[in-house]
This record gives structure tokens, sequence and C-alpha cells, in this order.
């Protein structure tokens, strides 16, 4: 990702591309602009050592016009403000796209919590939580994992709720181990609803799943299950996925002309999504440079890592049989890309429609929480693809109907519908 990229400036200049043809006005374009509330806090961790590590983490309410906001909180070294404004704004249009009666959200500290033992982060977890309660609960904000962070995480933030609060509120944070609150589906739910995109978008193209290859970017807990449903679910054949090396702390493309096989990279990768190098050239893998991916000679792209990965530069690299990109990550296209997809005539499923899996699952937690009663793991996956299906088919209308790109096709199913809340709640 360019040093220089800014995903908020892109987010914003996606909402303004839209809002312009809307002709929407200039008093709403500014409440949506920009996030509703936004906080910033110390977060002071005691270390194995004795010491305190000051970390500095944020939460952004973009707008919860159609219900509390919703969002993961993110673990990461290079994470700024600006990126969870980004993300924030992201999730208010997909849940708008998903048509869940939820609005945007997003969290982050900055830290590699890699460098940290169990302990520091379970106490950086708490101190999350301690620092931003207050402003967080099942009807007004509602965090989840992202990168970085993990079930167990989520289960110790909701233990921190409850504690302060003084009541058991399994429904004040999502993607919470089985068990403990969480919901069955929810780990596979953001790759399988991406996987449920593309098989769309492979109907209404006339492809052949049986007769398609994919390259996937990443390796985290999206591009994991994203790859065995391309491979399981349609019949198709993954050639390579790619993932960040944490030791080396470079980007290596795992290259398999006859075909990866997920579930035997899942067993040599870690928690964070970095496949056992040496494992992987003994099963007879080839270790590329981590940019080679984008060129595979295959029919479907699934960028599936972090944002700005598919630039103006690196779109020169899609090979000429690729038909679909399909982003599994948020925000992995620039604006400048979309225009070379465009001209090329490559089938785009914008981030916010494709990987609104996890965001779909995450409510379905919310729901079973609220009743306390759950779902079998294959009615909620009946549900999620029920949801992707409808959430895809809108989309797809009306960018047929109106001749717009899929992206701005999602924009325009997307705030219209925040709009509308506003509206009816007497907010414009």
């Amino acid at each position: 990702m360019a040093s220089d990229f800014n995903p908020f400036q892109v987010a914003q200049s996606q909402f303004d591309h839209v809002a312009d043809e809307l002709k929407l006005d200039q008093e709403v374009r500014s409440i949506l602009r920009w996030p509703l509330r936004e906080f910033r806090f110390q977060i002071p961790v005691r270390m194995d050592g004795g010491g305190i590590r000051v970390l500095f983490g944020f939460r952004v309410q973009h707008n919860d016009a159609r219900g509390p906001a919703k969002g993961g909180i993110r673990f990461a070294a290079n994470e700024t403000l600006d990126t969870v404004r980004a993300l924030a704004m992201w999730m208010t249009w997909k849940t708008a796209v998903a048509d869940i009666p939820l609005g945007g959200g997003k969290g982050g500290v900055i830290v590699d919590p890699s460098t940290l033992s169990v302990g520091e982060k379970e106490r950086l977890c708490r101190g999350f939580i301690e620092g931003v309660w207050k402003n967080l609960g099942p009807r007004i904000d509602v965090p989840a994992p992202d990168v970085g962070t993990t079930p167990q995480m989520m289960g110790w933030m909701m233990d921190e709720y409850s504690k302060l609060t003084g009541q058991y509120a399994p429904g004040a944070i999502t993607g919470k181990p089985v068990g403990g609150g969480g919901s069955l589906g929810r780990t596979e739910a953001t790759g399988f609803g991406v996987i449920c995109a593309v098989r769309e978008a492979m109907k209404y193209l006339k492809l052949d799943p049986k007769k398609c290859s994919a390259a996937v970017q990443g390796f985290g807990n999206v591009a994991q299950y994203a790859a065995i449903g391309f491979i399981e679910q349609l019949g198709g054949k993954v050639v390579c996925v790619s993932c960040y090396d944490r030791s080396d702390k470079e980007i290596y493309t795992y290259f398999r002309p006859e075909g990866v096989n997920p579930h035997f990279l899942q067993s040599i990768t870690d928690q964070y999504g970095t496949i056992d190098k040496a494992k992987a050239k003994e099963a007879g893998y080839l270790i590329e440079d981590g940019e080679t991916w984008i060129s595979k000679d295959v029919e479907v792209l699934i960028p599936a890592a972090v944002e700005g990965q598919l630039t103006a530069e690196t779109v020169k690299h899609i090979s000429p049989r690729v038909k679909i990109v399909a982003e599994g990550a948020n925000g992995p296209t620039t604006p400048e890309a979309d225009e070379v997809l465009k001209e090329r005539g490559i089938f785009n499923i914008p981030d916010f429609l494709c990987n609104a899996g996890g965001v779909i699952t995450s409510y379905f937690e919310s729901v079973q929480n609220d009743m306390n009663y759950y779902w079998q793991h294959e009615a909620v996956l009946r549900r999620l693809n029920q949801k992707m299906t409808m959430a895809f088919e809108g989309v797809l209308k009306l960018s047929q109907e109106h001749d717009v790109y899929m992206r701005d096709a999602a924009y325009r199913v997307a705030i219209d519908r925040v709009v509308k809340a506003m509206e009816l709640r007497g907010w414009i």
C-alpha cells in the first residue's frame, strides 16, 4: 500500500462521485461526508515486565440513522484515525446495502498484536472497553473483530463491558466464541458471503465456475474461507494466495498451478495469517514475490487483504482473462484503478457488498443474544445466503436499469436507504 494512500479520502471521493450523480442536497452531504462522533483515548497497559505501555485507541461512529453503529476493532501497527473513519463510513453503506437495521462504526488501536503476550492482549482488550464503554452497547454501538483481533478478544471485551455495566450483556459485542455468546457460522461468514456474491456474478456473466480459477490476495480469515468456498462450493480452482510474512517482513505469493489446498495452508498458518514458508515450499508450493497474485491468468481476482492494493499502477498487471474482481477486503481498489476496471469491462463486486457476510452474521448473533436462543449452523448459513443473494440482486438490478458501475449502484442503494432513514427520523 502506498504510503500516501489515505482511505478516508478515497471513501469521501467515492461518496462525492455518487452524491453528484444523485444531485444530493448539500446539507445531506455535509452530514454523510463525516462521522457523527469520534473518540480518541489512551489505553495504559500493564506489560508482563511490570512497566506501563500507553497505547492509543479510536472509535468512530459514522452514522446511526438506521440503527446502532456496528463495526470491527482493528489492532494494527499502521492504524490511523483516517483509516478508522473510512472503515466506519464503509460500514454505514455495508449495513444499508445488506438491508440490516444497523449503522456504521469502527474501532482501532495502534499496535502490532503479534508483539504482545496473551495476558497483555487481554489487558489491552479490557482497557479498550474501559476507555469507551459509556459510548458502546447493544442499542448504541456494537464492536466486532477485525484485522488483528479474534473471537477470544471479543469474549474478553464482552466480559469487561458486562462487569462495568453490572449485567450480562452478550449483545454488546459480536464475533464472540461459540459457547460464550457467539454464533455458529460467524468464523466463515465473510468468506462464505464473498463466494455467494461471486456465484451470483458468475450466473449473470454466464461463467461455468467449474471451468474457472481464482487468485486470492491475503490469507487471513476472509481469504481462507473464500478460497475454501471457491473450491468446495463452486467447484473452481484457486491457483495462489498471498500473505505478509511477519518474520521476514515481506509479502509472498504461494503459487501452485494445479491448485492450492487451502485446508493444508490453514494448517501451517498462524493466527495473523502468515503461512509457514518452509513447510509450503516442502509441499511443492512456488514462493513468489507478493505482487504476482494480481497478474495470474485467472477469471477471478479476490483481493482479501487490506486497503489500497489495486492502484493505477498495479491494475495494469491484471491478466486479460480476468472477468471478476471480488473485493473481500475493505477499500482495496483506488478510484484510479476503478476507471481502468470500467474501461476493461471487468465486473467489480464492491467491498461493502462483497464482504457484507461478516456484518450480516454479526447482526444474526445480536438477534440470537437478544432472544437468548441460538440457531443451528445450517440455519445461519441459509439465512446469510438469502441476505447476500438479495443484496446482490438489488445492486445488479439498479446497475442495469441505470447503466452504472456496480460500485456506484451499491452506493446509490445504500445512500438512498440511509437518507430515507434520516428523513423519517426528522434529521433532514
